[in-house]
């Protein structure tokens, strides 16, 4: 039972994603592309996420890896003429976390932040004055907003239950993006935030959250679970997963990149296409464990 409710809901975060595509063509020059890539990709994802255990730790390592180098490379952590010492350090205290996750303690999950912290601040003080301030803070700022954030993709695939529980990450992400993409195009009238992302409106942004919370709902009907904190997670997380998406939007135009990344054909880099998830997993995660469910 437990696969075949995984598969189901892989099913439908696939047919969700032609539905985008199929919505976005007129507007991208690469509609085969991302279509091609966007499968493979939802495929990929329900193998590990179905799988869970070490396949989707090691999976969220690398893609950890994969996005602090973006983030990196776009704050000017990472340099062209090679790898920093603010990046070592940075990249290092990424790794000491996601050790720290595999015996599910919090103690040594926080004394992991800290050293990275420490190993950042070192290179620092040791080189100065080689990296400005900015530098120091978005190499420590990585650790957290990729590594840390990305990480609970695979914590709440672990606990109890979880193996329905991870879903609720992407019908608030992927479900929100789809549904509030509909309404704007449909409703939109007001900008929500005009000089950062203009093609966002006020009355897509309700609909994504309310379509979110909608989809929770029937979720957590068709599961026969507490359908109610279903729907008051998902709404939440599809609520965050906004400011997920437009918070990668503005580092990019303050970095002035249109993409983090080329690793996914027609879609970026993996922070472009995990943007709204690494702010919805964390929110996933601590709702699921203070609601009743």
């Amino acid at each position: 039972m437990n696969s075949d409710v995984s598969l189901i809901i892989g099913l439908v975060m696939l047919a969700i994603m032609f539905v985008v595509q199929y919505l976005t063509r007129k507007v991208t020059n690469s509609f085969v592309t991302r279509t091609v890539s966007g499968v493979i990709l939802i495929l990929i994802a329900l193998i590990v996420i179905i799988r869970g255990s070490w396949l989707l730790y090691a999976v969220c390592f690398v893609l950890s890896m994969i996005g602090l180098y973006e983030f990196y490379r776009a704050l000017g952590v990472h340099q062209k003429g090679g790898v920093t010492g603010l990046e070592v350090a940075g990249t290092a205290g990424a790794v000491l976390y996601y050790l720290s996750v595999i015996p599910e303690s919090a103690k040594s999950e926080l004394m992991s932040i800290v050293a990275g912290l420490i190993l950042v601040l070192s290179v620092y003080v040791f080189t100065f004055p080689k990296y400005e301030v900015g530098q120091v803070l978005a190499a420590f700022t990585g650790i957290v907003y990729v590594a840390v954030m990305l990480s609970f993709v695979y914590r709440t695939r672990m606990l109890d239950d979880g193996n329905y529980l991870v879903w609720l990450i992407f019908i608030s992400s992927w479900g929100c993006d789809t549904c509030a993409y509909c309404f704007g195009r449909l409703f939109g009238k007001h900008h929500m935030t005009p000089v950062l992302s203009p093609h966002k409106t006020v009355e897509g942004a309700i609909g994504g959250v309310a379509g979110a919370a909608v989809l929770g709902l029937l979720y957590g009907l068709f599961l026969g679970e507490e359908a109610g904190a279903y729907t008051a997670i998902s709404a939440a997380g599809a609520l965050i997963s906004m400011i997920g998406d437009l918070s990668a939007s503005a580092i990019k135009r303050n970095a002035g990149i249109k993409d983090y990344g080329t690793l996914i054909p027609g879609h970026g880099g993996v922070l472009d296409r995990f943007d709204s998830v690494i702010f919805t997993a964390p929110v996933i995660y601590f709702m699921a464990q203070c609601l009743p469910l």
